[in-house]
Parts: structure tokens; C-alpha cells; sequence
């Protein structure tokens, strides 16, 4: 079997995992490693009971990969064990490219390549020696019973992609036992070797292909909002799989001992289901045909399903128990808590005297470098200042989520990070969304009974309006449909459901034609709906040429909110002068309450 084993240009591509009672699971990890490149995996394992190490060394015997016992010394964990036994294993010091993963990962490449042989072609195109690949966090799905279908295909949401609880990494790197000391999510320079020329040549990429910070060479284990990245690679992280699953997770352990870890908080944690992923299934076709011929082996076949065998026979007499329902209730009740209220273990505070004890002189000198040289952009997608709000479309809001309603300005909005970049997110729950143009948006509206407000959104501010002032009329038009109806619950919550006050559109603002892209859409509100003031939300739908086609007959106020006094510029640079020959003139005034007013001057 051992033209399953992929080759690669770039030596020995390895992968190095320990394990304890993984049986039901190895050999789809197994098979998946295989599919995405590694040409070489090893496994520690200790303390199995349900055949894990035998079908590892079956695994050995096929000429597929390798299997170690790991002799735990008193006192030491299973896991750094492991690793100190791998650090002194000659075939990992053959190995060229190196990374060290759990059993419940599953690295999904996202490279366009769809395999590590691309990935690794374009890293050293760049002068990279190294990819720091984050976490995606996969949850149950709402999985309850124990299934043998597939990890990856049975779990397919996971928490948002910025969703910064789940950042952990773990690195590709290329390997040298001279220089480095592995760890479980990157690995450590040498101290002999830390105040020499070494962490120069040191050039990571996160998993996007973008070059990694300095201080990374150094320490930490998590990527930050400048350094995460998918586009290449992604670390699916399957802590919990189903209801069942979890259960028996319990009974097996875990590679660091910790005691009471699969417990319901720790569910909480990692049961998050906010979107979905389907990235890995790109390499499903060629895991399932490694898969199949594994099990072609009957050793391997007879190991296998025994071990389903016997952890349905454990399942089934554990079912029968109290402790059983128990559990089963405490982690259905801990899957309805919402992701803005998990809580993570704290990290240690940071103690700067410590670390800059800890500190090399090369990592002194790189820290001492102004921030602009040393710190990369912001990765895109967190609402830079002045943004849209809202997550790219599509938003997928058709399952029902656990999620927090929080009240802003006394409207309850729905804490949902399928719906909220991150920043925007932080302000929904902190009673903070849009709280400026909330507080003003009644005087700058003073006098209109109409109102069209192009891009709405949910419609925050015109389910405002219609509650604070008497009289008026709106019109929320929005183009992202799943928007609107969020904004139609919404309203319904807050007791705004008269339709003859709050009308909703999806309609489009552009129209095609047989000569391209016009302005009908938007002609059509202005003439139909007949507004007295018009609101542009999201000026960029609506930009100065194309507000200047318009026949703006019924309008007497034109409204344009800004974040920042630059874009404040921006709009006024570009709205002033198509407005002023429409015979509108700025009310500059108030301009300080976030938003550009223009008044049709009366004669």
C-alpha cells in the first residue's frame, strides 16, 4: 500500500500527533493526511484500550507511517512527553517540513492548489520557511446520537472566522533539531541559538500567505486580528463532535490530564455552530478512496470495526444510566448559550518585567523598531472605521442559533456574529450600535414625514424613528433580502409592526436596461414613495453621479451620516456639489452630530 504515501519536491512533509483511544476516528485522520500531502506521519500513543496503537502499527506495517510508544516519565504529562521523545526521533531529524497536530485536527487547505505540495511551491516562491495555520472551531451541529459517519462531513458549522476565542494555531515549519525545540502549537528557538543570526532567516506566513509578525518567532501561540488568515489553510478543530461523542470522550482522557476538562462549560466553549464551513470536504473524494483501500486491508478492516464495535457496546450500556441523561440534558442546555456570553479560561496576566527578562537581545532590537515596521495591517473583515456593518453576503440565517438579544436604545438587537463584523458586534452587545446617529437622528429628521433611508440595513434607525416621532413615515429599503427580514423581527419585537408606518423594500437601486446599469430603481422609490427627506445609510449605493440623475421633486432634506471627520470631507466633497445645483445648501451646524444635512433652500 505504500503508493498511497504522496512524494513531494520538498523532501519529508511530516505530521506528528499523539493519541490515546482514538480508534473509531484514526483512520479517516489518517486517510485525510494522506490526501492533503504529508508524505510521512507519526503517532505516539499511550494507555490505549481500544486498539489505537495496534492499527497504528499495522499502519507501520503497511509502510504507510510510523508508531511510537510514548513511556511517560513520573510526573509528566502525556502530551510534552511526546513531544521530548519526537524531539530525539530520528525520523522526525529526517524530516524537512514538520507539524505537530492533535487527533481531533484536521487541516483543510484552502490554497487554490487544494494541497500541501502548492501551499509549500508558493511559501518558498515568497522566502518563507514556516505557515502558522489558526484554528477554525467546528461544534456539534446539533448532532446528538453517535454516528460512523465521517468527522468532516458530519460537522459542518463553526464559529465565525473572527471570532478571536478560537485563534489557537499550529505551525508548519521547516524542521531542524539543531535549531529547534518542538511545542505543540509552534516551535521554540534554541536558547544557544537565540543571540545569534538564526531568527533572521526565520520567515513565517500566517495562512493566507501574509508574512507573520516578528514577535512570533519568539512566543505565543494564538494569532492576533493582524495576523490570522485563511486562504491558504485553516486547522479544523473537532473538540466535541456530537452529544455521544463527548460522553465517551470522557472515559478516554485527554493528552494533557486535566482533570474534569469535558465538562458543560467546556462545551459551551466549543459548540459553536454560528456558520458553516465546507472547505475540507474539497479533499473528501480522495480521503474516501485511501480510506477504501485501507480497510481493504483485512488487519486493518478487523481492528477498525472492532473498535466501532466496542465503543457502541460501551455507549449502549452507558445510555442505560443516570449519569448518562444527565449529561446529555447539561450539554443540550449548554448549546442554547449564545458565543457572545462563552467564557475561555483567562490567560495568565502578562507580567513585562518577565518577559522582558525572557527577552533575547534579537528580540529586544526587533521590538525597539517603530510599530509601522514592526506590525502588520489589520486582516480584512473586522469593519475597518467607517465601514459597513454587516458581514459579506451571503448571510445564511436559516438555522435557528442560540443567540442574545440586547437592547440599544431600548431596541432589541440580536448579538449574531453571522450578522455583525466583530467590531459592530462588540457595540450590539455593549448597547452601543449606531448609538451617535440613534441619539441624533430625530433632530436631523425634524419636519419630514416622509422618510426614505436607502441602505438600511436591519433597519435600526428607521424602527427608531417610526417609535420617537410621531407622524412619520419610512421607507427601509435594503438590497441583502436576509437583512430585511431580520430587520422585520426586529420590529416586531420592539412593537413597530404597522405596516402604514414602516414600509420594507429589497428592491434594487439599479435596474438593467438594454443600454446597461441605470438609476431606475432608485427612480422608482423617489416617485413612488415620494419622500421628503432622503437618507443615504450606505452612500456608496448611491453614489454623487448617481444621486445627481435623479428627479428629487418631493425632497427637501438630504441626509448623509459619516464615521470619521475624513470621510465627513469625502462626502461633502462629493455630494455638496451636486446637491447645491439641485438648490440644496448645507446646514454646517450639524455637522457635529455625525451627519452631513442639506435643506432645499426656500425662496
Amino acid at each position: 500500500m505504500q503508493h498511497l504515501k504522496p512524494q513531494s519536491k520538498h523532501g519529508k512533509v511530516m505530521a506528528v500527533s499523539m493519541m490515546k483511544d482514538e480508534a473509531p476516528f484514526l483512520l479517516e485522520w489518517f486517510a485525510h493526511h494522506l490526501a492533503v500531502g504529508f508524505t510521512d506521519i507519526l503517532v505516539y500513543t499511550n494507555d490505549c484500550s481500544d486498539g489505537t496503537d495496534h492499527m497504528l502499527t499495522r499502519l507501520e506495517e503497511l509502510g504507510l507511517g510510523y508508531h511510537r510508544r510514548n513511556e511517560i516519565p513520573e510526573g509528566v504529562k502525556p502530551q510534552p512527553s511526546a513531544l521530548k521523545h519526537a524531539q530525539k526521533e530520528p525520523r522526525v531529524a529526517e524530516a524537512d517540513w514538520l507539524l505537530v497536530l492533535d487527533a481531533d485536527e484536521f487541516l483543510a487547505v484552502n490554497h487554490p492548489s487544494g494541497h500541501l505540495e502548492g501551499m509549500l511551491d508558493d511559501a518558498v516562491e515568497l522566502g518563507a520557511n514556516g505557515i502558522v495555520i489558526t484554528w477554525r472551531i467546528f461544534g456539534s451541529g446539533g448532532v446528538v446520537e453517535w454516528s460512523r459517519d465521517p468527522v468532516t462531513e458530519q460537522y459542518t458549522r463553526a464559529a465565525p472566522p473572527l471570532w478571536n476565542k478560537g485563534w489557537g494555531v499550529k505551525t508548519l515549519f521547516k524542521f531542524d533539531p539543531v535549531y529547534w525545540n518542538l511545542g505543540i502549537h509552534r516551535p521554540k528557538i534554541k536558547n544557544k541559538h537565540l543571540e545569534t543570526g538564526f531568527p533572521d532567516t526565520v520567515h513565517w506566513l500566517n495562512g493566507s500567505g501574509l508574512p507573520m509578525e516578528d514577535y512570533f518567532k519568539f512566543r505565543g501561540w494564538r494569532s492576533i486580528r493582524r495576523t490570522v488568515g485563511y486562504t491558504w489553510a485553516q486547522m479544523n478543530h473537532y473538540a466535541i463532535k456530537s452529544v455521544d461523542s463527548y460522553a465517551m470522550r470522557r472515559f478516554r482522557g485527554n493528552v494533557n490530564n486535566k482533570t474534569d476538562k469535558y465538562n458543560a462549560d467546556y462545551w459551551a466553549l466549543q459548540d459553536r455552530n454560528e456558520v458553516e464551513d465546507r472547505a475540507i470536504l474539497r479533499h473528501a473524494p480522495e480521503r474516501r478512496r485511501i480510506m477504501a483501500e485501507l480497510l481493504q486491508d483485512p488487519v486493518l478492516n478487523r481492528l477498525h470495526h472492532d473498535a466501532l464495535d466496542r465503543v457502541e457496546a460501551r455507549l449502549a450500556e452507558y445510555k442505560r444510566t443516570d449519569a448518562y441523561h444527565a449529561l446529555r440534558e447539561s450539554l443540550i442546555q449548554a448549546s442554547k448559550v449564545p458565543i457572545t456570553k462563552v467564557e475561555a479560561k483567562p490567560p495568565q496576566p502578562r507580567d513585562p518585567a518577565k518577559i522582558a527578562a525572557l527577552m533575547s537581545e534579537v528580540e529586544r532590537k526587533s521590538q525597539s523598531r517603530p510599530k509601522a515596521q514592526r506590525r502588520t495591517g489589520t486582516v480584512p473583515g473586522w469593519a475597518a472605521e467607517g465601514g459597513d456593518p454587516y458581514m459579506p453576503p451571503p448571510i445564511d440565517l436559516s438555522d435557528d442559533i442560540a443567540r442574545e438579544w440586547v437592547a440599544n436604545q431600548e431596541i432589541e438587537l440580536p448579538a449574531d456574529a453571522r450578522v455583525f463584523r466583530p467590531e459592530t458586534l462588540s457595540a450590539v452587545v455593549a448597547g452601543r450600535f449606531e448609538r451617535r446617529h440613534a441619539r441624533n437622528i430625530a433632530a436631523y429628521l425634524e419636519g419630514c414625514p416622509r422618510v426614505l433611508e436607502i441602505g438600511a440595513g436591519i433597519g435600526f434607525l428607521p424602527i427608531r424613528v417610526v417609535r420617537i416621532s410621531d407622524g412619520v413615515t419610512v421607507m427601509a429599503q435594503e438590497a441583502r433580502s436576509e437583512l430585511v427580514g431580520l430587520g422585520r423581527q426586529i420590529a416586531r419585537r420592539a412593537g413597530v409592526d404597522d405596516s402604514a408606518r414602516l414600509k420594507w423594500s429589497d428592491g434594487p437601486l439599479r435596474l438593467p436596461t438594454d443600454t446597461g446599469a441605470e438609476a431606475g430603481g432608485l427612480a422608482a422609490f423617489l416617485r413612488d414613495f415620494r419622500p421628503v427627506a432622503l437618507r443615504l445609510a450606505r452612500p456608496a449605493d448611491v453614489p454623487p453621479e448617481m444621486l445627481a440623475a435623479q428627479d428629487l421633486g418631493t425632497v427637501r432634506r438630504v441626509v448623509v451620516p459619516f464615521v470619521t471627520e475624513d470621510q465627513a470631507a469625502e462626502w461633502r466633497a462629493g455630494y455638496g456639489p451636486v446637491l447645491a445645483r439641485k438648490g440644496f445648501v448645507e446646514d454646517v451646524e450639524r455637522a457635529g452630530g455625525g451627519s452631513l444635512k442639506f435643506d432645499r433652500e426656500t425662496r
